[in-house]
């Protein structure tokens, strides 16, 4: 008999009959006749490996004989995640593969980034562009819409239609829920506003987030292991999870005043309070990034850093005026690289590929060629 007062077991009680009806509607919707695979979108966060949790205890739960769709779970990596978070995620994903494996369970574990020539250094520093303001947010749809966009896509051609599974809930917050509203056709499953072919699935729309912690706490990963690394960083980043996202109203996440564990990059919020949270539970290892962080939205506006041309060579004045400055000039890009190469050396930490460096050097070398060629251009017309 259990020791639980009556009214915490009713809640225990309401809890497991809201994950068995939970999981109930993934083997429903997994056992439809038809081929679309699903595709979780996994940030490894709460949220999400609550989502993971349950479609994989539905799959174990099933005769080996009817698991057959495939589950493709998908973590976007923008290259410049915050480290503690990327770290977690990496080991979480590497016990999902030998889990998977082992279990003999039809689920492929994949990773996007984005192209070489789209990432934050090379745009930054290759190409100049101002860290991210709320004004000139250019890091979602390169860093994040477009890598996993590509890899959904991908599947719908290969598959005629895919089912996107995603970890999302009302309760997380009331911008989240009027974002969903797009989504919401009284269905189980919507179609995605954005992407042709792919419906959206919200298994724990209706979850609390008592009840996501409740379980994560109570229940052990299929994959092995514990939460409590997972319980850990939220503790010590003092804030939540940047989830995936496909369009960029799915990402209020960025510039809000909530603390949220994304990109160590990140100038759109005024303050990095996740990565002050794990300054201050013990990991001053961080410390260089966050204060290369706070220059980059320091000098982002600095007009001496800035070209008075944008890259199409074209000026543009506000109304009042008052000139619209460029990228940041060529001598503030090797500024910029040299610190972070200094970062590096600090932290140990590559923060910066060799094939980033390349991009950036073939950048800066199409862009001199571009100068010269103006000047010639313009010494002629004198002459002429």
């Amino acid at each position: 008999m259990s020791l639980l007062p009556l009214a915490a077991q009713m809640d225990e009680d309401a809890l497991e009959d809201k994950l068995e009806a939970a999981k109930a509607d993934l083997s429903d919707e997994y056992g439809q006749n038809h081929k679309y695979p699903w595709i979780i979108g996994f940030s490894g966060g709460k949220d999400s490996t609550l989502v993971l949790q349950l479609a994989m205890e539905m799959l174990l739960e099933l005769p080996p004989s009817e698991r057959k769709r495939t589950v493709h779970v998908v973590s976007n990596d923008t290259l410049v995640e915050a480290p503690v978070v990327a770290d977690l995620v990496d080991r979480t994903l590497d016990r999902i593969s030998d889990a998977v494996t082992a279990m003999r369970l039809p689920i492929v574990v994949a990773k996007t980034a984005p192209k070489v020539d789209q990432t934050f250094w090379v745009n930054l520093i290759g190409r100049g562009y101002p860290a991210p303001s709320r004004t000139f947010r250019w890091c979602t749809d390169r860093m994040k819409i477009q890598p996993t966009s590509h890899y959904i896509r991908s599947r719908v051609s290969e598959n005629g239609e895919v089912i996107l599974l995603l970890g999302v809930r009302r309760q997380e917050s009331a911008t989240r829920a009027v974002s969903m509203s797009r989504y919401d056709n009284g269905e189980r499953l919507n179609g995605h506003n954005d992407l042709k072919g792919c419906k959206v699935f919200r298994p724990i729309v209706d979850f609390s987030t008592d009840e996501v912690w409740t379980t994560l706490l109570q229940r052990r990963p299929p994959w092995g292991g514990s939460h409590r690394d997972l319980v850990a960083l939220y503790k010590d980043g003092q804030g939540g999870e940047c989830p995936l996202v496909l369009s960029k109203d799915d990402a209020p996440s960025c510039g809000t005043s909530s603390s949220r564990f994304g990109c160590w990059t990140c100038t759109v919020v005024v303050k990095d309070r996740s990565m002050a949270g794990f300054i201050e539970a013990g990991h001053e290892n961080l410390e260089p990034l966050m204060d290369f962080r706070d220059w980059l939205a320091e000098i982002r506006n600095d007009p001496a850093r800035r070209s008075a041309r944008r890259r199409n060579g074209q000026t543009t004045f506000l109304a009042d005026g008052s000139l619209v400055p460029g990228p940041f000039t060529p001598t503030a890009r090797r500024e910029i690289l040299d610190r972070l190469h200094q970062v590096e050396r600090a932290t140990g930490r590559t923060l910066i590929t060799a094939a980033e460096i390349e991009a950036i050097n073939r950048i800066w070398a199409e862009d001199a060629a571009a100068v010269v060629a103006s000047v010639e251009a313009t010494a002629l017309e004198a002459v002429s």
